[in-house]
């Protein structure tokens, strides 16, 4: 554990150096669980949410884009559910006086067993090789067995408690496991109690007549307001989609893991409306046609597994999540939710508008039910950016370190090398920024020598640097170097365009 702790504090540390993630306002000591993006991090977040974009709005004919604002009407939020349920169980250490999300101790303590559960598994794996059949294995070895019933039985508890409202018996459970602060080691705890995660704000010039409002915790109800107006407008048949991206607020209390958990995040979302009836077979749809999509950028298919909900929320028949393996384990990176009717119902109820979709087919309106892919912007940028940092050991025993950010997502995509400051090398070099620049975010460098320079790439994340020297001169072709590879090949500037669209277009990586 102590390595995955060391790889997330270079990961951390690595994000600054680099200019990737910064401390909000941190001349002032900054804010927790607030963060900027630096001028890499800026271009690394736009990539992924392009990726996501061209993937969700222009691979499907039947899917759009919105962008609603942040600020909405009050009564949306009571219609939706967050003025009542929006909450988080919390409770605090009467020791360490730490404050922890209830649910989250259960659950890593949930998680434990299953990591012995596997551990039980490679060891038999290791023992009987190519004769190992792991479905019998899992079935029938006792300690697998307990391990995954103790886990099943803890998580279903947890979920009926928590449906219940029964914050009593989460805290019993709590105490039943002998769950201790991870910090003082201490169990002694205070009541679980609810806290509702919403910010408020006022609008209006006097204290006595302003509205209170809400900043939004999601982006999906801008989507299920708007249902009428996208589908008249775009004359859209169900099923289609609707494809948001933008920022969210939790007023998390146990905000913590860097960017994976913020005050201010920003969020990826599709809400797919459907007959009802066929929200089952549109919710296997996505589940599979995300994982695909995760999968496009070769991170890993080892890096990522589904976890189906125990607990539903009130509008769900379905639930699932792409767990990604984060530095710190397995955690959320995507929701795929089947949400029934549940959300256009209320807006009905409470505006006291028709959402129907008249269906020619069928001749006959419903209130369609809905599917949605929800996931975080921010969490997609630590998983690539925790994925990508590698420290390698090279062929002479000299080390690297290297950020493999897939390409399309790259900030920049190659970096220009005059070899000397002299001799018309960089006025060659300037002249390839001018070639590229069209279609790429590149820069020009010139400072150091170059294998410094390649270094100085290499843990940016750049995946391409193109060096000019003496021979470009007399034939116009120039080094290009590839970053993971770190193999060099000769190529003629004026084919340098065509070179890059080859292993950094969407189709390219989309059809993979």
């Amino acid at each position: 554990m102590a390595n995955n702790d060391d790889h997330f504090k270079n990961v951390i540390s690595h994000a600054k150096e680099y200019g990737y993630i910064f401390g909000s306002s941190e001349i002032y000591d900054g804010l927790s669980a607030v963060y900027d993006y630096g001028q890499n991090g800026v271009e690394l977040k736009k990539n992924i949410r392009e990726y996501w974009w061209r993937s969700m709005v222009y691979m499907h004919q039947n899917i759009v884009g919105l962008d609603a604002s942040i600020l909405m009407h009050p009564t949306t939020w009571k219609a939706s559910g967050h003025v009542d349920a929006f909450n988080d169980p919390l409770i605090d250490n009467k020791d360490s006086k730490k404050r922890y999300r209830a649910d989250v101790l259960i659950e890593e303590y949930a998680e434990k067993l299953e990591q012995k559960a596997q551990k039980e598994i490679a060891k038999a794996k290791k023992r009987f090789g190519d004769d190992f059949d792991e479905e019998q294995f899992v079935t029938t070895h006792p300690r697998v067995v307990r391990y995954r019933t103790e886990q099943k039985e803890i998580l279903q508890r947890m979920a009926r408690s928590l449906e219940a409202e029964d914050l009593a018996d989460v805290k019993a459970l709590i105490e039943e496991l002998e769950i201790a602060d991870p910090i003082s080691g201490s169990r002694e705890w205070t009541d679980v109690r609810q806290f509702n995660l919403m910010f408020g704000t006022k609008l209006g010039a006097s204290a006595d007549s302003a509205t209170q409002l809400y900043l939004r915790p999601e982006t999906a109800q801008g989507i299920f307001v708007n249902f009428l107006n996208v589908q008249k407008t775009g004359r859209m048949k169900i099923p289609f989609g609707i494809a948001q991206t933008g920022k969210a607020f939790r007023n998390e209390i146990v905000a913590r893991q860097f960017i994976f958990r913020m005050r201010e995040f920003e969020q990826m979302e599709m809400q797919f409306f459907v007959r009802p009836g066929e929200e089952l077979k549109w919710y296997e749809y996505w589940k599979e046609t995300r994982l695909k999509w995760h999968l496009s950028l070769g991170l890993g298919e080892e890096n990522y597994r589904f976890h189906d909900h125990e607990k539903l929320a009130h509008y769900a028949n379905a639930a699932a999540d792409i767990e990604f393996n984060f530095p710190f384990g397995f955690k959320e990176l995507e929701g795929i939710h089947s949400r029934t009717d549940f959300d256009l119902k209320a807006h009905e109820e409470h505006s006291g508008k028709k959402l129907q979709f008249f269906d020619p087919e069928l001749k006959e309106s419903y209130v369609p039910y809905v599917v949605e892919t929800s996931i975080g912007l921010d969490r997609m940028f630590l998983a690539v950016l925790s994925n990508a940092l590698q420290e390698e050991t090279l062929e002479d025993g000299n080390t690297r370190t290297v950020m493999k950010i897939p390409s399309i997502l790259a900030p920049v995509k190659a970096a220009i090398f005059p070899l000397l400051k002299k001799d018309g090398l960089p006025e060659i070099a300037e002249e390839i920024v001018e070639l590229l620049k069209w279609d790429y975010n590149v820069l020009y460098d010139e400072k150091d020598a170059v294998g410094r320079r390649y270094r100085r790439q290499d843990a940016a994340g750049t995946p391409y640097c193109i060096t000019v020297d003496h021979q470009t001169k007399e034939d116009r072709t120039v080094t290009l170097r590839d970053r993971d590879t770190m193999e060099q090949e000769r190529i003629a500037i004026e084919d340098l365009p065509q070179r890059l669209r080859k292993s950094i277009s969407f189709q390219s990586w989309l059809t993979t």
